[in-house]
């Protein structure tokens, strides 16, 4: 086993339905020869699911793990003295791939981080984890796109005007243009997804869906071209089918969604992902989109629940985005750039837009979020530092 390659790459996988995908994530690692021993799954579950038949799976798939469900992250927290930032991950939310991300950051041996959602599979032929660590050691020319409304929807190459979810409502019917230039520097790799669509409960009525699905259906024609979005454009970031660099995680939190009193739901990847691209903006990193595919088999459910659980946040999602835009200006790491994010929030007065109290929450958590990983950090420089005595 090489000593740099071994589990280098943290596979976070939050579940309740499939973790059987994992499986098949491995399988196409094995047949396109990428090294198995890079891999470490992370199943983030609840006490409600079989944590002993996720292990055996994946001691049957041949790969190291570890589950966690609610009582394991319990248990996490209070080993590694963190018990005071259990509140970061939300109870029964996809946030909780925020768990994954600590994860990751407690252990330095992790220089990659990989989010899989457990209703997706890798497209046959395609070489899932490979194609996303070439993405993020590309260094030449890709497209570029750019809007007359400062968002690139990541669907634009579709014929269906498909706009995904969390895209601002007051961003459709841009104007876009492409260029080519050459791109390196890539912290993030964002794999888009055929069959169902990533749509938000608004759009899905709207093409006529009552099970959350969408008629419409996308294939792997639809997207022909990776690209970027230009700087000082956003763009919607799904967790699904995504990879990135340790160096992100500062200002990666996936927020506190679902478990709030606001109950804003189902903004978790969409809105970490806007904080992202503004520190990579002012930082000069890119986020590079298109390949590797996924397939999105969506499990049929009301349309209506989940339009329940997004509604709270909709007038939030149009506003955040500028919220944040002139912060962070001076930051040179993503640490800072975050941190300024949480200021503006934390002490924003939002008054004015509906649930706008959320903004303060989700502030005064990301302060927190930058504060557990300075704990895991000097827990750590104290371990080296018993080391090194002994």
């Amino acid at each position: 086993m090489n000593a740099r390659a071994s589990h280098d790459i943290c596979v976070v996988v939050p579940t309740v339905r499939n973790h059987e995908c994992v499986r098949e994530y491995v399988d196409n690692a094995r047949e396109h020869g990428f090294d198995v021993d890079r891999l470490f799954v992370v199943l983030v579950t609840e006490d409600f699911c079989d944590a002993d038949a996720m292990e055996g799976t994946l001691a049957e798939a041949g790969v190291a793990g570890a589950v966690f469900d609610a009582s394991a992250r319990r248990r996490w927290f209070d080993a590694h003295g963190l018990s005071a930032y259990d509140h970061l991950v939300p109870a029964a939310s996809h946030a909780q791939t925020s768990f994954g991300l600590l994860y990751l950051w407690a252990n330095e041996r992790f220089e990659y981080g990989v989010f899989l959602d457990d209703d997706t599979r890798p497209h046959p032929g395609t070489d899932f984890f490979g194609t996303h660590l070439s993405n993020l050691h590309h260094d030449g020319p890709v497209e570029t796109v750019r809007t007359d409304s400062s968002w690139v929807n990541v669907l634009y190459q579709t014929d269906d005007d498909l706009y995904p979810r969390g895209y601002p409502y007051g961003a459709m019917d841009e104007t876009v243009e492409t260029t080519t230039e050459r791109v390196d520097s890539v912290v993030a790799s964002q794999g888009l997804w055929t069959n169902v669509p990533d749509l938000d409960a608004v759009r899905i009525l709207m093409d006529g869906d009552l099970r959350g699905q969408s008629r419409t259906r996308t294939d792997a024609d639809d997207f022909g071209r990776d690209f970027v979005a230009a700087e000082g454009e956003y763009l919607t970031v799904c967790s699904m089918n995504l990879a990135f660099r340790r160096e992100v995680v500062p200002a990666f939190y996936q927020l506190p969604m679902d478990d709030n009193e606001w109950d804003v739901g189902r903004f978790d990847d969409i809105w970490s992902g806007v904080f992202l691209k503004r520190a990579c903006d002012v930082l000069g990193k890119r986020v590079y989109t298109g390949a590797p595919l996924c397939r999105h088999d969506k499990a049929p459910r009301s349309t209506f629940d989940d339009l329940t659980n997004e509604v709270a946040g909709l007038e939030l999602n149009e506003h955040l985005w500028e919220v944040v835009d002139d912060t962070a200006g001076d930051a040179d790491s993503f640490r800072e750039a975050f941190a300024a994010m949480a200021d503006t929030l934390a002490e924003g007065e939002f008054d004015e837009l509906n649930n706008g109290g959320f903004l303060n929450h989700c502030g005064e958590y990301m302060r927190d979020w930058l504060d557990c990983l300075a704990d895991i950090d000097a827990a750590e420089m104290g371990a080296e530092a018993v080391v090194a005595d002994d």
